[in-house]
């Protein structure tokens, strides 16, 4: 199936370009385009408003103060405001500018309390009262060690705190400029009740401020869409406007594709690279990149899709039909049992040979499918297996042998196969053409679909004998009457009736023309096996006359050569036969009738390619 992606879009100046490529490349999912406009005044202002919007996006998107401890305060205050915003972008910026000055304050708040707080509780006016009257205080924080307690007789020193490792005091003096062993300490600026009111008050602050910005987040949708238009504007702007350069610059524009199951990851690493991006679901117009997505089976068979063409964006992927039909197809063709069980020993032994490692896997499923399809149409090394009285009963009663309505029933069976796989090819058609275009615009093509298939299904029955001869007909003229409403009056529901018409016929004479070839050439399915048995016997006839009586070594040595190289020699072109016509059929018959496309491009994201270290 096709992976569904997701479309990116980002502008850069082209001073950006390189660290975010760089970027993009370390991601390894995202397959990018790239085209250079010109800035010119007008872009520049439209790029420096989606700028804004883009930051103030980051800015709501961090505003989570559920594990606040004051998250239930901050939310009552956010309920609080209850204005209109004019601008939500720049209240968004004053409000965080606000909090981060508030922060600020707050931090150096702290770190002052922690420092006054051993001194106490004082009056300052009454410290500067002391100092009116000669007497002036000295603080001083020392270590325990530098503590010398005969201090206390030469001055007069009063311990205000003393912890586990140090001691504030002071001295008292009637000068100003005195003596002391140690240097002074700056006084606290303010008493330690003081700063905690501060303190206080600047919480009271943060939490008005926090919710501002909580309330803020209300608008976060509404930027969304403003950015998204401004984006959109900006995108169209440069894509249409031939604009002279200035300031010797440009805007790159960067179209990525990502897995659509990668956009989580992706645009949560975007946002934090703080980049303009517009992301959108990919439609076949974009002409997204093409990612098939299958399991371990049918991923064997994608280089067989690969080799057509990958499908459109709105195509279906071919690999799973392939998957089925071309190793159908590739047993019937090689169509020799023994044949089947060398291509698995082939493919184990591929397995070992570095080059062609990948393709083991899928010449083992081919052996495997081959050595069944082979014992159906009972041929082993050129043996038939059917005439063969060593092979048990229950065992040829599943081979395919005998005449069917007078032919061959392998010939037959190759009909069937073909007439089943161009019936499905057309349903398909059918399908991808209602969801593409509607069931009302496809109507022409189920028409065809209703007769083809319609009828394929009464004639087996009939054939069958499950419906009589009466029936039959009567059910092939009510399907032929309903097709040819849709084949000649509704092809085009906007088109005029008589041109439909003509339409239709012409449709009618290539239907009728191709469909008979597209069927006969199936019968190469039946040929091909029987040439590559009929030659295989040879050779063992060859074999067996030159071997004889088998008396003598050379009639042995000639018997054992001839085995060994005319095998090895029908293997070869068989292989080559089962791999072109089986090929064939799915790229011409499946594909034209299934109106398969196969002109996407290939999915190729950017990725680092992991280099080896020279010793």
């Amino acid at each position: 199936m096709i992976e569904q992606m997701t479309k990116y879009s980002f502008i850069l100046l082209n001073q950006e370009q390189e660290g975010f490529m760089e970027r993009i490349r370390e991601f390894g999912v995202i397959d990018v385009t790239r085209s250079v406009k010109p800035v010119d005044e007008k872009s520049a202002e439209m790029l420096s408003r989606s700028d804004a919007r883009k930051k103030a996006l980051t800015v709501l998107s961090n505003v989570d103060f559920s594990k606040d401890g004051d998250s239930e305060k901050i939310m009552k205050s956010s309920l609080e405001h209850k204005e209109k915003v004019q601008n939500p972008v720049e209240a968004v910026f004053e409000a965080q500018a606000k909090l981060e000055a508030l922060k600020g304050e707050l931090q150096s708040a702290r770190k002052d309390y922690a420092e006054r707080l051993p001194w106490g509780n004082f009056d300052k006016k009454k410290i500067q009262t002391l100092s009116e009257q000669g007497l002036f205080l000295h603080f001083y924080k020392v270590t325990k060690k530098q503590f010398d307690p005969k201090w206390k007789e030469k001055f007069a020193l009063q311990i205000i705190a003393e912890s586990s490792t140090d001691i504030r005091f002071v001295t008292v003096t009637q000068s100003a400029d005195y003596i002391f062993p140690i240097n002074e300490c700056p006084a606290p600026g303010e008493s330690a009740d003081v700063t905690a009111e501060k303190i206080e008050t600047l919480k009271k602050e943060t939490i008005r401020a926090k919710g501002r910005l909580q309330f803020l987040k209300s608008y976060k949708s509404q930027i969304e869409q403003s950015l998204s238009r401004s984006l959109s504007d900006l995108d169209f702007y440069l894509a249409n406007a031939c604009c002279p350069t200035a300031a010797e610059n440009h805007i790159s524009v960067v179209t990525g594709f990502a897995p659509t199951k990668d956009e989580t990851r992706l645009c949560s690493e975007f946002d934090k690279m703080d980049v303009f991006y517009i992301k959108e679901a990919a439609v076949k117009q974009d002409n997204p990149p093409i990612k098939l997505k299958n399991n371990k089976y049918t991923k064997m068979f994608s280089v067989l899709t690969d080799m057509y063409g990958l499908p459109d964006y709105d195509e279906f992927d071919p690999t799973p039909f392939l998957s089925i039909f071309f190793l159908m197809f590739f047993g019937i063709c090689l169509g020799d049992a023994g044949y089947g069980l060398l291509l698995v020993v082939i493919g184990f032994m591929l397995r070992k040979v570095k080059s062609f490692s990948s393709m083991a896997p899928l010449v083992s499923t081919l052996g495997i499918a081959t050595f069944f399809i082979g014992i159906v149409l009972h041929t082993f090394f050129g043996m038939d297996l059917y005439t063969a009285t060593w092979v048990p009963e229950w065992l040829k009663k599943c081979m395919i042998s005998g005449k069917i309505f007078g032919y061959d029933a392998q010939m037959i069976s190759s009909i069937f196969i073909g007439i089943f796989h161009l019936s499905l090819a057309i349903i398909t058609k059918s399908v991808y053409a209602t969801k593409q275009k509607g069931f009302a615009n496809s109507l022409g093509t189920w028409g065809w679909t209703l007769l083809i298939v319609g009828s394929v299904i009464v004639g087996g029955l009939s054939l069958l004998g499950v419906m009589s001869s009466s029936v039959t007909k009567i059910v092939i003229i009510t399907i032929g009457g309903i097709s040819a409403i849709g084949i000649f009056l509704l092809n085009d529901m906007h088109r005029n009736p008589l041109a439909n018409i003509g339409v239709g016929l012409w449709d009618t004479y290539n239907t009728a023309t191709g469909l008979l070839g597209d069927t006969l050439s199936y019968l190469r399915l039946y040929a091909l096996g029987l040439a590559g048995g009929m030659l295989g016997n040879a050779f063992n006839q060859l074999a067996k006359m030159l071997l004889g009586d088998g008396s003598g070594a050379g009639a042995w040595i000639g018997f054992i050569l001839i085995l060994l190289l005319g095998h090895t020699l029908n293997l070869a072109m068989s292989c080559l036969g089962a791999f072109v016509h089986p090929l064939r059929l799915n790229f011409l018959e499946f594909f034209k009738n299934s109106g398969y496309n196969g002109q996407g491009r290939g999915y190729m994201p950017l990725h680092k390619v992991q280099q080896d270290t020279i010793q």
